[in-house]
């Protein structure tokens, strides 16, 4: 009883309850049926015409929350995810192109190259902040433009596909392409992200350079105090950040279509979502894959939402900033919305004892 009412008083339930509760308001204001809207969103994610969908879509939006919550636990922004992941992605086009090797060993080999893209542009932004003193947050942000225009260059005209009207690389080689999940689109894509998803767990919770991240996050001068040294944790942290993004950018072009398309990996907002889930879950490995897997139910059965309901499926982007500025004040004002001490005498007697 005392873990569930623990649970019921958290700020990431209170937070998502009442973005739900306001959400229903918003549709009785339009005259629509909450229960039905919220239905059709379940139905539409997690039933059988969907479920396909949302694991497809909830690989890129959790591989991106991990990649952001990793620094994130540390205390560092990391807002280049798209750069990085977009340079995974042309990365692995590109060896998918042009490699010698046999079709798994090229899978193999543009699934590296495209973490080692994200990795060491994700690093440049982090000796942007240790050399030149450009904040993390600036420095990744502003580096992301050159690296998705770059991409865009290549495959708008040296990766072009003849006589397509399309911006968009050749089609890889036949077998060139992760495994899928029978006639799905999820494919063995979604297996690495759980395992990089249980890889960050364990080392949070079971090494000391995970006790380290966390007290870095917390304090970051007791860490430097006690010996941690910043520069080179940022550099670590970053590599690792951006390897996960260039390892997602590389799943979406080793998966269907097996190509890249310029804006693909961009326009569904995979980096934003997946820093809205690590800011719900304060970066914490378990908190990190509810909430990505949350914000994936929205994505796809906001869809469905509005074929159904002709409910717009803005309204699930309303649901995520609601529930984010909840979180923030509940996190603000605790003591305001859910008192933890008692008050009057027993609150003397308690402080006195």
């Amino acid at each position: 009883m005392t873990r569930i009412s623990g649970a019921l008083r958290s700020p990431l339930t209170f937070s998502v309850l009442a973005g739900l509760v306001i959400g229903a308001l918003f549709l009785l204001g339009t005259g629509a049926d909450p229960v039905s809207a919220y239905e059709a969103v379940v139905t539409g994610a997690l039933g059988a015409d969907g479920i396909g969908s949302t694991l497809t879509t909830g690989t890129s939006v959790l591989g991106l929350a991990l990649a952001l919550a990793i620094p994130l636990r540390a205390g560092l922004i990391n807002l280049g995810g798209d750069g990085q992941m977009v340079l995974g992605g042309i990365t692995a086009a590109v060896t998918g192109l042009y490699s010698p090797l046999p079709a798994p060993l090229t899978v193999t080999l543009a699934l590296l190259a495209g973490m080692a893209a994200g990795a060491g542009y994700a690093v440049l932004a982090a000796l942007c902040e240790n050399r030149l003193g450009v904040p993390l947050l600036v420095s990744s942000l502003l580096l992301s433009y050159p690296a998705v225009s770059l991409a865009s260059y290549l495959a708008r005209y040296p990766l072009k596909e003849p006589g397509s009207s399309l911006p968009q690389t050749r089609a890889l080689p036949d077998g060139v392409a992760l495994p899928a999940f029978g006639d799905s689109t999820v494919t063995l894509g979604l297996v690495l992200v759980v395992i990089a998803a249980a890889a960050y767990w364990f080392a949070d919770r079971r090494t000391a350079v995970g006790y380290e991240i966390r007290m870095t996050g917390l304090n970051p001068r007791f860490s430097a105090y006690a010996g941690v040294e910043r520069r080179g944790l940022t550099l670590k942290l970053m590599a690792l950040s951006g390897g996960l993004a260039g390892l997602v950018g590389a799943i979406g072009v080793l998966s269907f279509p097996y190509r890249f398309v310029d804006g693909s990996l961009t326009a569904p907002g995979y980096t934003w979502t997946g820093l809205t889930a690590a800011l719900l879950a304060a970066a914490a490995p378990l908190g990190t894959v509810v909430a990505a897997f949350f914000f994936a139910v929205l994505q796809v059965g906001g869809l469905a939402m509005e074929r159904t309901t002709e409910v717009p499926r803005e309204l699930t982007q309303v649901l995520q900033a609601i529930v984010i500025v909840f979180l923030a004040a509940r996190l603000r004002f605790p003591g305001r919305l859910f008192p933890s001490r008692p008050f009057g005498r027993r609150a003397r007697e308690s402080e006195a004892v």
